[in-house]
């Protein structure tokens, strides 16, 4: 790694080397794929209206869901805000499954409840539509890991966007108290919604804003950084330390959201530049190559792969129907634990539990 690939706040920084096994080294390139195809089909079918309402893509931003699932264990728990495909899957939902859901249909993550902000996975606890909502809901699950005496963590994820919430302070301070093992992550792609970082926080030093936490910036276009950084967090997180800040610099290619063009408070010169000089997936490649790992033809077949999977994700999700009207009520309560109502829009709409 280069010398501004960490920088420290109270903490040293991670070795700047690290060892990998040629599959896991070929797995991170396949998955940054996975996930780039997988945000393409996205947009492409929220542009023929296959999708509706809100909807983040994470297009430049792949190396820091594939880096982080890399680093830690499958009994770890993730939750993130609404950008939330690529941890989606990296969590372990299918292409098919995420693809169905931002379509709304009964065949997706969330049974075509959720849509792209609220999707689901094994010790993944979403796609939070709130902002910064997520993070103290992040404090919590570590509390819970640690009352139970787990040896594991939970990454909480939120964009600079979200750094300057109350809310996000209120959990750096109850995480500090009980040292819970929770590691904070900022993805700060430079814009929260078309708002420049330096224009809404008086401090853009996101990793040094936990104060009293130890904090670590990551060059967040580097999947290895992120897998190194993660790690040395994760490591130091469930043996007792508590809590840790990363801020993952990165960027995103498209707006903030599908209705967002993404160039009035940027320039098209400026998102062509980072393309051009630090993607995720091309850096990668490269260093592969450069290294011997994969030739690339090797390369090559992979990216046909991953665009043949997701195609046929796509085509599949495209077949599935919504959910019945019926279905709206269910799942709002555990079986059994519903209350005797609830209130539709009008009296009308006001639907009964446990009726026969």
């Amino acid at each position: 790694f280069c010398d501004k690939t960490f920088e420290g706040y109270n903490i040293d920084i991670p070795s700047r080397s690290m060892t990998l096994t040629k599959e896991d080294a070929i797995a991170m390139y396949r998955e940054m794929q996975m996930v780039r195809r997988l945000e393409m089909a996205a947009d492409s079918s929220y542009k023929h209206k296959l999708i509706r309402g809100f909807c983040h893509l994470c297009t430049g931003q792949e190396a820091v869901p594939v880096g982080l699932e890399g680093a830690i264990a499958k009994e770890d728990a993730v939750i993130t805000a609404y950008r939330c495909h690529g941890f989606t899957y990296m969590r372990g939902a299918s292409p098919f499954g995420i693809l169905a859901e931002l379509m709304g249909r009964k065949e997706g993550v969330s049974k075509g409840k959720g849509g792209s902000m609220h999707m689901y996975a094994p010790n993944f606890y979403g796609g939070n539509g709130i902002v910064g909502a997520q993070v103290p809901l992040g404090a919590g699950i570590a509390f819970a890991q640690k009352y139970k005496d787990e040896k594991t963590c939970t990454v909480a994820l939120y964009g600079d966007g979200a750094a300057n919430q109350g809310q996000v302070f209120e959990a750096y301070n109850m995480a500090k108290l009980w040292d819970l093992p929770v590691i904070f992550v900022c993805e700060n792609n430079k814009y929260g919604m078309g708002t420049a970082a330096g224009r809404a926080a008086a401090n853009t030093d996101y990793y040094t804003r936990g104060q009293y936490i130890p904090g670590l910036r990551v060059n967040g276009m580097d999947v290895l950084a992120v897998r190194q950084a993660v790690a040395y967090a994760r490591e130091y997180a469930i043996n007792g330390n508590g809590p840790m800040v990363l801020e993952m610099k990165t960027y995103r290619y498209g707006g903030h959201s599908m209705s967002d063009p993404g160039t009035t408070y940027r320039t098209r010169e400026e998102i062509q530049h980072m393309r051009s000089t630090s993607d995720p997936i091309t850096g990668y490649k490269h260093r592969l190559l450069e290294a011997g790992v994969m030739t690339e033809e090797d390369i090559k077949a992979i990216d046909k792969q991953a665009k043949k999977i997701i195609d046929e994700a796509l085509a599949k999700a495209k077949a599935v129907p919504e959910p019945d009207a019926a279905e709206l009520w269910d799942d709002v309560y555990a079986k059994g634990s519903e209350v005797p109502y609830l209130r539709g829009r009008v009296p009308e709409e006001t639907h009964y539990y446990n009726v026969d």
